[in-house]
């Protein structure tokens, strides 16, 4: 790779990691340590503060569509921008809450924020500027993004004891503002796919026709919204089924850290493997390791070889799907099509966010780790049977691909 590919590659992933942060950080994982905060000063209940987060995932289903059109109209840069300015309006104005209407106002102009500038907006901007060759480029940026809540976490504490949270909403608004909205002006590199590669931005890199990629589509949002439910829904109640399981209030801590550990190794082999990788293999091995993290908890009494080694499997294979999830479009269509596939692959997506962890609560509280767990397999028994769907299907087009004539 020439060194202006690498040098545009290493601005590309140090704009896009640095926005990704501060986006995911300023608002998904914000709830996490400001809502027990806010929620008694505005005089609502815990619930309806963490309402907040299906307000912003329900939103951005809704505006994900639209997204779509956008970024193939108006480039990844621009949408990216608007989102910067989205999100500083949106938590001015939970800086501003006084109760659960202008605090509900200010989940929503989040939540189209999110759908303007979180994960598939970012990654067509990557596609944008890298082609075909953008696998790589998407999986270290995940890495980066992987660690928001870990960066934003502390941080977000440090600011409330000392100025009050408030204050920290403003700052975080302040950091779209001044820090995101000009590094996605003016420091992103400019759009290069379509001239380097003469026209190869509108070729998908498989055979497919296009009633097979119409289908393979509808088998792509299939798996990657019921992996997507899976995941949302079991991991904020995993140390809850930890403790069902019989840990310790310290070692299901020490098991839930090490669960996020291991996503981030299993997006850093991604980034290994870079264009070597096959998404849909990727997905059916993450499925694959998920699923049997839950038939082993099924299967055995608890103990703790087989909690550590639900959490090996799990974890991993959580990681491993969160990357195939990205990269699947890129797998079937074209660069061109990327950002319009992605977003409309959000609206389903992000529905299953907003609605999973209410359900996988609901079942663990009333039922038991048992049926939640039982539920978890099921639901990954049928989406690893969509992906081999989809491998069978991109196999028999290639199968049938007429063979290149001698020259």
């Amino acid at each position: 790779m020439p060194n202006s590919f690498r040098f545009r590659s290493a601005q590309t992933v140090f704009v896009l990691a640095i926005t990704q942060l501060v986006g995911w950080g300023t608002t998904f994982d914000m709830l996490g340590v400001m809502g027990r905060i806010v929620a008694p000063d505005l005089g609502m209940a815990n619930e309806v503060a963490f309402a907040g987060l299906t307000i912003m995932m329900t939103v951005s289903a809704i505006v994900g569509p639209a997204t779509g059109r956008w970024l193939g109209r108006y480039g990844a840069a621009r949408v990216l921008s608007a989102a910067s300015l989205t999100f500083a309006i949106g938590l001015s104005l939970l800086a501003a809450a006084n109760g659960v209407i202008l605090y509900a106002a200010a989940w929503i102009v989040i939540g189209a924020g999110g759908a303007l500038g979180l994960s598939a907006p970012a990654y067509t901007a990557v596609v944008e500027r890298e082609g075909m060759n953008g696998k790589g480029v998407i999986a270290v940026l995940m890495l980066f993004t992987g660690l928001s809540s870990a960066i934003f976490w502390p941080v977000l504490s440090l600011l409330n004891e000392t100025v009050g949270w408030r204050f920290t909403f403003l700052v975080c608004a302040g950091l779209q503002f001044f820090i995101c909205l000009p590094l996605h002006l003016f420091a992103l590199p400019k759009p290069i796919a379509a001239h380097i590669d003469g026209g190869k931005a509108d070729i998908a890199p498989g055979p497919l026709s296009k009633p097979a990629q119409r289908k393979a589509f509808l088998l792509i949002a299939a798996a990657t919204t019921i992996t997507t439910f899976i995941t949302f829904g079991i991991s904020p109640s995993l140390l809850e089924i930890f403790r069902q399981s019989g840990a310790s209030p310290t070692f299901a801590l020490q098991l839930g850290s090490a669960r996020g550990v291991l996503g981030i190794s299993a997006r850093f082999l991604d980034m290994l493997l870079g264009r070597r990788g096959n998404p849909i293999v990727s997905a059916a091995m993450g499925i694959g390791l998920m699923l049997v993290s839950f038939l082993m908890m099924l299967a055995a009494s608890p103990s703790t070889p087989l909690l550590v080694s639900f959490v090996l499997l799990y974890g991993f294979g959580s990681g491993v799907m969160t990357v195939a999830r990205a990269l699947l479009p890129l797998a079937l269509f074209s660069p061109r099509e990327f950002g319009l596939q992605s977003a409309r692959l959000s609206l389903p997506q992000n529905l299953a966010n907003a609605i999973a962890p209410v359900v996988f609560t609901a079942i663990l509280d009333r039922a038991g780790t048992g049926p939640a767990l039982f539920a978890a397999a099921v639901l990954a028994a049928l989406s690893l049977t969509l992906v081999l769907m989809l491998m069978t299907l991109v196999r028999g087009a290639r199968a049938t691909q007429p063979s290149p004539a001698p020259s």
